[in-house]
């Protein structure tokens, strides 16, 4: 049976089929959640792998081994920066957690960490971020209701803790 959770845990360590870096469209290291992970896996093969694929729209995500992380994959999705809801950030920020979601399934993923894309760094505000996020986890498990997945949320705030249990309580 599918599942989301939010967890309070750093998502470089998870142990699960693949990890969503929160990524920019050059694939480049970055900050935030996106230079954590390029920190944590061995470097400069990342940056070789994401460098071969060369670029990622917003709203899209791709897939590159994690070379070294505990789990195999690395999905590297694309969020909108925030410009105050009037740059089809909604519809871009739901697009970006389909897209994660649809390759971890093309390659056989039943597991998978996201961060929670785009409220970070890109300034989405919070509580709309985890409405679209948990949204999209919830029509891609009702899509595909014959293919199990466990999605889980890894936060390292317990304000963002908190607001997404509440958001996902709802």
């Amino acid at each position: 049976m599918s599942s989301i959770e939010i967890r309070y845990e750093n998502i470089v360590s998870m142990q699960v089929d693949a990890i969503v870096n929160a990524a920019n469209e050059g694939l480049r290291q970055g900050g935030g959640v996106c230079g954590a992970i390029f920190q944590a896996a061995d470097t400069a093969e990342l940056v070789m792998a994401c460098m071969s694929i060369g670029h990622c729209d917003t709203g899209q995500a791709v897939i590159t081994p994690s070379f070294g992380l505990p789990a195999p994959h690395i999905i590297h999705a694309v969020g909108p920066v925030w410009h105050g809801g009037d740059m089809c950030e909604d519809e871009l920020l739901y697009s970006t957690y389909g897209s994660a979601l649809a390759v971890a399934k093309a390659n056989g993923c039943h597991s998978i960490a996201f961060p929670l894309i785009s409220s970070g760094i890109f300034g989405y505000p919070l509580e709309d971020a985890w409405r679209i996020a948990i949204k999209a986890c919830r029509d891609f498990i009702a899509e595909y209701d014959d293919y199990e997945i466990e999605i889980i949320f890894a936060v390292i705030d317990r304000n963002v803790k908190t607001t997404g249990e509440k958001v996902l309580a709802e």
